[in-house]
């Protein structure tokens, strides 16, 4: 007799065996980058609302939060699918304010979400082409290393500021919490659960970090309740009075491709253009290597498994999100809360991304927990990532150097693509002082130049004007 084959399960699909992950654990991880990056979808309409364009218009947040919703939900269901890689998708922090504050006061929101799938279009021809892996197999190992590292900081500082912990310095650029001290029951809720979850994780208690979050939101919701006026931020934690919201797709597909060249002129567009994909490129970049490499995903050469399907669907996320509205959709960091809760495959991403569609119809729930009950996990996670600093060789000066400027630019400006550039710029010009040339990838020599190019964009447009 003839055996029936078994039937392929989720664990097949998605190799859980292979990366030592089970259902729970992805299941647990794409809930919890989910929770870690919701605030995403008040944040993003926040700002894209609070610019206008040229011709004084401004987006509404209903419409936007349905288009921030819609593409992180299609995005991250695509990278669990195709790409089986633990990494959401949304539209990108570092992207939007280029698009409200750059693009829009030139040319209309039409016209700008045009820019922006040009953006993706130019990412995913250099991913279908092979060129940004050749770009990231360029990055020397140090490097990839140091960009892990310099996210965990990074990550952490986000949790840190958007808590209240660290805040705005009257003579310093930063201090502790308002004026050097910590007040107010946010920044209780706040600490409460970071040391739970620090507690939790330690005692390698299962969904440490998630529960972490959930029991910090009850406190904040109970201590709203009961001390009525409290700031806490984007989101303030209370039950909302309906559950379930109707989606409003008007954004979708109000996109003008090439239209604004004609109205802010070919120089200006361009210079957008360029800041979107540089931005959009090496964001997405560092933050692939860096959870990649926490999620156990790399090679001994630093190289991500399967990264030629994740990065052409990083730049398709660019694609749909100007195509919903929404700004790009890249990579975000978020992610590596769910990595360190375990996620290790797509299966995350499919709950994640399943978690952003049923968003658009509970958007009400999804703002109740505010950036204290999340804010713990992400500082978890960056004390996590700190770990790879010990695979740099920090005795050569040629090495110490460059991965120091990249790990502590990117907390330092808010920004991975300017602590990738400080890195690469200086490898390239440490080797080359010391006579090195053989150990510079020639593409090194290019990158450099372009972020050259990139620090030096305002200096260089004053001389073209």
């Amino acid at each position: 007799m003839t055996q029936l084959k078994p039937r392929p399960t989720a664990g097949d699909f998605f190799d859980l065996a292979g990366r030592g992950s089970t259902v729970g654990r992805e299941v647990r991880g794409g809930i919890t980058t989910f929770v870690a990056v919701a605030y995403i979808i008040l944040l993003i309409p926040i700002i894209l609302s609070g610019a206008k364009d040229v011709t004084g218009a401004q987006m509404s947040i209903p419409q936007l939060t349905t288009a921030v919703t819609l593409s992180a939900a299609l995005t991250t269901i695509l990278m669990g699918l195709v790409g089986n890689a633990p990494f959401a998708l949304a539209s990108g922090l570092g992207v939007a304010p280029v698009v409200a504050f750059q693009a829009a006061p030139y040319m209309t929101w039409a016209q700008a979400m045009g820019l922006v799938v040009l953006e993706g279009v130019v990412i995913v021809i250099f991913a279908l082409t092979g060129i940004r892996q050749l770009i990231m197999d360029a990055i020397p190992a140090p490097i990839k290393h140091a960009i892990g590292v310099g996210i965990g900081m990074f990550i952490a500082l986000i949790g840190l500021v958007d808590a209240g912990f660290v805040g705005k310095g009257a003579g310093t650029p930063v201090t502790l919490g308002v004026g050097g001290h910590l007040a107010g029951w946010p920044i209780v809720v706040f600490c409460a659960g970071l040391l739970l979850t620090f507690a939790l994780f330690v005692r390698k208690v299962p969904g440490a970090l998630l529960i972490g979050i959930v029991a910090a939101t009850v406190l904040a919701v109970v201590i709203n309740a009961v001390v009525p006026g409290l700031k806490w931020g984007v989101v303030t934690p209370e039950m909302p009075s309906q559950i379930i919201a109707t989606p409003d797709f008007g954004l979708l597909f109000g996109v003008d491709l090439f239209g604004g060249f004609a109205s802010a002129g070919f120089l200006t567009a361009t210079v957008v253009l360029f800041t979107l994909v540089l931005s959009g490129f090496f964001d997405a970049m560092g933050t692939i290597l860096g959870v990649g490499e926490e999620a156990g995903m790399t090679d001994s050469d630093g190289r991500i498994q399967g990264i030629g399907k994740i990065l052409t669907i990083d730049g398709l996320g660019a694609v749909i999100g100007g195509g919903t509205g929404a700004s790009a959709n890249t990579v975000v960091v978020e992610s590596a809360a769910g990595v360190g809760e375990g996620a290790r495959t797509g299966l995350a991403s499919l709950v994640t991304g399943g978690l952003f569609a049923a968003a658009m119809f509970l958007t009400p729930l999804a703002a109740v927990v505010p950036a204290q009950a999340a804010a713990p996990a992400l500082v978890l996670v960056g004390a996590l990532m700190m770990t790879a600093v010990r695979k740099i060789e920090w005795d050569s000066l040629d090495l110490a150097i460059p991965a120091f400027l990249t790990i502590s630019l990117m907390p330092f400006t808010y920004s991975i693509t300017n602590g990738v550039g400080a890195g690469v710029i200086a490898y390239t010009v440490i080797k080359a002082a010391r006579g090195r040339l053989y150990e510079i990838h020639w593409l090194l020599w290019v990158i450099s130049a372009i972020f050259v190019a990139y620090f030096g964009i305002g200096f260089i447009e004053g001389l073209i004007s």
